[in-house]
């Protein structure tokens, strides 16, 4: 059973600012590298850094010896969790606004909530989750606003916003599967899943853009803090929640997610902020904590 406890809360808090601030990261990078080898570099920085850790915890993989096969399970968190959404939002938003990405990805806990409702034990969905998930839903529509009315004017804009919505799919079926794996140690599943998906990534990137282009030294540098800090860093942190608080509860980090990435443009890069900022995020923490309201309550109540 799913378990929310302030240090779940804490974690996704920080996720949501992490992932927030990868956007920024991806902006400056591409001056400096193409799009799908970006995406392998972030893959490859995280997985040194995961694996190295892990090695130096020890290195297994099994929790408890009970004879059940994870790799299944790791296979598809690599490809689901990192590379094909990689890959497809890296291509996707070359063809759409930023707005139908973010609303894309915003979307993501509208998807893990059926499956975790039929896949997780534990996670059946109420009245009271729905109704939060709506409200966090339209306090990003609300974050987005004029955006999601605009065109990118490419030709391929249809199938951009389709690369998007399958990106947002992927996040959700590896969330539910992370969540579903046997009990396994959490280092161990952060490093050979990013290991799995730097591994199919490197094919993919060379035969869509040829031999990985030499940087420049600030590019390295963004790319180092994309793959340990907010790859790397964040996954790790992604599984101990959903291992431990469920993938619901880790879904609220989409909504959190285009809230920061406005925040870190307008801190660091200048842009304006939109005019709904603090009602779009009035809205955003009122759905989390009505999606979350029984967990809070007896968060509140041992206090």
């Amino acid at each position: 059973m799913p378990e929310v406890t302030l240090k779940s809360w804490i974690m996704v808090l920080t996720l949501g600012c992490v992932w927030g601030g990868s956007f920024l990261g991806i902006e400056i990078a591409l001056r400096g590298i193409t799009p799908f080898w970006l995406a392998e570099a972030r893959l490859f920085f995280a997985s040194l850094l995961l694996t190295g850790v892990w090695w130096a915890l020890g290195g297994r993989i099994n929790a408890d010896n009970d004879g059940r096969n994870r790799w299944p399970y790791l296979i598809v968190v690599g490809l689901f969790s990192s590379v094909v959404p990689f890959f497809l939002l890296s291509w996707g938003q070359t063809h759409v606004t930023s707005a139908t990405a973010g609303v894309s990805m915003a979307g993501v806990p509208l998807l893990v909530m059926p499956l975790a409702h039929f896949f997780s034990v534990g996670e059946r969905i109420t009245p009271m989750k729905l109704l939060g998930l709506m409200v966090g839903f339209c306090g990003v529509l609300v974050l987005l606003g004029d955006g999601l009315l605009q065109s990118s004017g490419s030709d391929l804009e249809g199938w951009g916003r389709l690369a998007c919505l399958s990106a947002a799919a992927c996040y959700a079926v590896s969330s539910v599967t992370t969540r579903n794996c046997p009990p396994i140690d959490p280092y161990a599943m952060s490093a050979v899943v990013m290991i799995i998906a730097a591994v199919v990534g490197l094919p993919i990137a060379w035969s869509l853009e040829g031999p990985p282009p030499l940087p420049d030294t600030q590019t390295i540098m963004v790319l180092g803090a994309l793959g340990l800090v907010q790859t790397a860093g964040a996954n790790l942190l992604r599984i101990l929640v959903i291992r431990s608080a469920g993938s619901t509860f880790m879904s609220l980090t989409n909504y959190q997610v285009p809230f920061w990435s406005m925040v870190f443009g307008a801190l660091v890069l200048g842009e304006a902020l939109p005019a709904g900022l603090f009602l779009a995020l009035g809205l955003i923490l009122t759905g989390m904590a009505l999606s979350q309201w029984s967990h809070l309550r007896r968060l509140f109540v041992k206090a």
